[in-house]
C-alpha cells in the first residue's frame, strides 16, 4: 500500500476471499468477482489499510494471497491486524477493523460498487476493469435482489 495517501479518512477494512472477491468455488479459487480488483485497487489508493480476512490456511491461503498479487492487489496484512502480530492465547483472533467485506454479512454481499459508492459517495464511480464477463451476470441478480427488497 501506497503510505503517502494515508489521512483521516483512511479505514482499515477487512476483506474476505471467497464469495466476495472470487465466487465461491472453494477450495479452488473461482471466478473474480465483478469489480474485485478494480475497486480493491482504488481502495488501497484512496490509503484504506486492506487486510485479507479468510478462513484460507497454509498452501491454499498462500495460493489466494498470490492470486490477489497477480491481479495488482497486495494487502496490509493477512489473517491478523498488521503484518508483524504474532498469535497467542493471549491475543484474540478478532480483528480490529472498521469495515468487514464479507458475503456472509446480513442480506449478503452487496457488490464492489456498491461497497464503492458507500464508502466513497462523495467520489462517484470510478472506470471498471472488466475481466470476467459472466461476473455481470451476478451483479444483475445481486441488483435485482436489493431493489425487490427495498421494494424499487
Amino acid at each position: 500500500m501506497n503510505q503517502q495517501f494515508l489521512n483521516n479518512d483512511s479505514k482499515v477494512i477487512a476483506v474476505d476471499f471467497d464469495g466476495t472477491v472470487v465466487e465461491h468455488d472453494y477450495p479452488r479459487i473461482g471466478k473474480e468477482m465483478m469489480f474485485a480488483f478494480a475497486t480493491l485497487k482504488e481502495l488501497n489508493k484512496k490509503g484504506h489499510k486492506l487486510i485479507l480476512w479468510t478462513i484460507r490456511t497454509g498452501p491454499l491461503l498462500d495460493e489466494a494471497v498470490e492470486y490477489c498479487k497477480k491481479n495488482g492487489v497486495e494487502f496490509y496484512a493477512v489473517n491478523r491486524n498488521y503484518p508483524e502480530e504474532e498469535f497467542s492465547d493471549n491475543i484474540s483472533r478478532k480483528l480490529n477493523a472498521d469495515v468487514f467485506i464479507d458475503d456472509r454479512n446480513v442480506g449478503g454481499f452487496l457488490g464492489w460498487s456498491t461497497v464503492w459508492q458507500t464508502l466513497h459517495p462523495e467520489g462517484g464511480a470510478f472506470k471498471h476493469e472488466l475481466k470476467n464477463p459472466e461476473a455481470h451476470r451476478n451483479y444483475k441478480q445481486e441488483k435485482t435482489f436489493f431493489q425487490k427488497l427495498l421494494g424499487k
